[in-house]
Parts: C-alpha cells; structure tokens; sequence
C-alpha cells in the first residue's frame, strides 16, 4: 500500500524540487577581515623564515647573496607553496582564520551555499603555483635585468628600450587592475588578489560551525601604548628640559658647591666664562685658562656685575629665562647690559 502512495506523490515532489532549484538562496558571507588578515599573517611568516634564510648565509659573501637572492626566495616561496596550498589547500595564514580555498567554479547559483565545498582541483594548484611563484621570480629577474643593462635609457627606437616600455606599462596595467579587484573584494568579499579571481580560488570558512574568538586584550594595549607614545611625541618638544635640569640641579646642590665645582669663579676677569664651559662640555680635557683663548669678545655684564661673550649669554639667557645661574657667582641670571 505504501509504495502505491509513494509513486502517486512522486510527480508533486518533482514540482517542488523543481520549484526549490529556482528560489534564491543566501550568499555565503566571508569576513574580509579574516582574509585580510590571513595575508598579513603569511606575508609575517615568510619574513620570518627569510631572516631565518639570511642569518644562515650570514658568511657568505654579501656580493654572492645578492646575485642570487631572487633564486633563494623562488625556492622558499616553492617551499611554502607546496606544504600549504599544494597539500592543503589553504596558507598558514588561512589556516590560523580558519579558510581554506575552495574550486568557486563549481559553487554557481543556488550551489554557493552549500555545506559540502568543491576542493581545488590539482590544475587550478599548479597553475596558481606557477603564477605565483614562478611569475614573481621570472618578473624579479626580469627587472633587474633591464635596470642593470640600462635598457630604459637607450634609444626609442631600440628594442630593448622597446621591451623596458611594455614591461613598465604591463606593471602599471596590473596594479591598476589589482586596486580594481580589492575595491570589488571590498565590495562582495570574495577572491582578495587578482590571480585568486583568474582562477575561481575563493577563500571561504573550513569549519562552519566554529565560532570566531578574538582576543582584544593584545590590540588594546597597543592601542593604549601607541596613544602613549603620540602624547609623549608630541608633549617633549614643549618642555625645556634643559631648564628643568638646572632647577633640579639648584634644589640638589647649593650656589656655593655649583660655583666652586667647576672653578669658574677663580677665572681672569677678561675671560668668558662661558666659553670654557661650552669648551669642557665639547672635550672633557684640559685646564681652565690654557690652550685655548677664551677672551670676552663684545663684552655684556649681567645684574651680579660679571661679564660675557654677548652671543654667550644672550644664548643662556634666551633657553633658560631667568633660571640660568651666573657661573662665577651663581646668581640668577635675570639682564645683561652693555
């Protein structure tokens, strides 16, 4: 009996599974931050592992790592490929935001939301490895190429100068077509790099149903450490810290140790004072009074009745106000006349 039901309700199901294939269904949403971050995160690994790189070649000869420093970095971009999307079809990076890449080409209408994602297939990997890889070494040397033979300087009519153009015209072709693509990414969130949209590789979640914990403990220190910095940045320039410094310097000590410290008090009447400070800050040698001829030129006297270089300590007077002692008496410094 309950088969004669079956086959009469089977042209009703027929209409509703045709019906179901044409209703719209929700698009997949991926966050573009994950993917973004995804890129940071495997552009940090590779600096990692290159300085790793450089640090075992430290003794070879610089000359010798350069010349073959395209080569090195091919090999380790290789490395990389292989062990991450050739293997599992995801970067490092993706694999800590939890993606991995999917064969978007078989996820078209209704399919795009479906739990079951079309693995890459072994063409779309090698393809994008050759492009990836291979296209970065082959354009690094490239460059360097025609850069070193000065191939941009030669004639226009010259081939060289011919390639150079064209080559200088497709870089520009694919960064502009490459900010397209992020404007279009940042749009629809899918396929975050051009060569991702070439070859229908999107990055879409591995585990559906894990939930995304983020950790703002990290970001908000940085944050907190980085507004720290700017207020100093930007508070230092307006405290005269040499000002300060001698303010601290009369609280510590008294006039008399400051003025007998350094002798100054015992110095000719015609020599700056001064001078021989700025000649001792300068050397950290010699005798006060030899040497060198520290003599008053344009003599100024101050309100403690003792002479100086007019530059000297108009100089003194004008970064510290009236805080600058005298250095034979230690009186503050508060006018100087002729």
């Amino acid at each position: 009996e309950w088969q004669l039901d079956w086959k009469n309700i089977q042209p009703a199901l027929s209409s509703v599974r045709r019906s179901m294939a044409s209703l719209q269904t929700s698009s997949l949403k991926v966050m573009r931050v994950s993917q973004l971050d995804s890129d940071i995160l495997d552009s940090e690994l590779f600096t990692i592992l290159k300085e790793q790189l450089w640090n075992a070649l430290s003794l070879f000869n610089p000359a010798f790592k350069e010349s073959i420093e395209p080569e090195l970095l091919a090999l380790l971009n290789l490395a990389l490929f292989k062990l991450s999307i050739y293997d599992t079809s995801a970067t490092y990076g993706a694999q800590l935001q939890n993606l991995k890449y999917r064969n978007e080409w078989k996820h078209g209408g209704p399919l795009e939301s479906i739990a079951k994602d079309a693995p890459l297939t072994k063409t779309q990997k090698i393809i994008y490895g050759v492009l990836s890889v291979g296209g970065q070494y082959a354009w690094t040397r490239t460059s360097r190429l025609v850069t070193s033979r000065g191939w941009g300087e030669l004639d226009e009519s010259d081939i060289r100068n011919k390639i150079y153009r064209v080559l200088q015209a497709g870089e520009k072709y694919w960064k502009a077509l490459s900010l397209v693509n992020f404007l279009v990414f940042l749009y629809s969130g899918k396929y975050r790099t051009l060569l991702d949209r070439i070859l229908g590789m999107r990055l879409v979640y591995s585990k559906k149903s894990m939930n995304r914990q983020v950790s703002f403990e990290f970001l908000n220190r940085q944050m907190v450490w980085h507004a720290f910095t700017e207020f100093l940045l930007f508070l230092v320039p307006l405290i005269n810290i040499e000002k300060l410094k001698l303010r601290v310097t009369r609280m510590l000590f008294p006039k008399s140790y400051m003025v007998s410290s350094k002798g100054y008090d015992r110095l000719p009447v015609n020599q700056c004072a001064i001078c021989h400070d700025n000649s001792s800050a300068d050397t950290h040698t010699g005798a006060i009074g030899q040497a060198q001829d520290y003599t008053v030129h344009n003599p100024y006297k101050t309100n403690c009745g003792h002479i100086y270089c007019y530059y000297c300590i108009q100089t003194k007077v004008s970064v510290f106000g009236g805080e600058w002692p005298c250095l034979r008496c230690g009186e503050k410094v508060e006018d100087i006349d002729k």
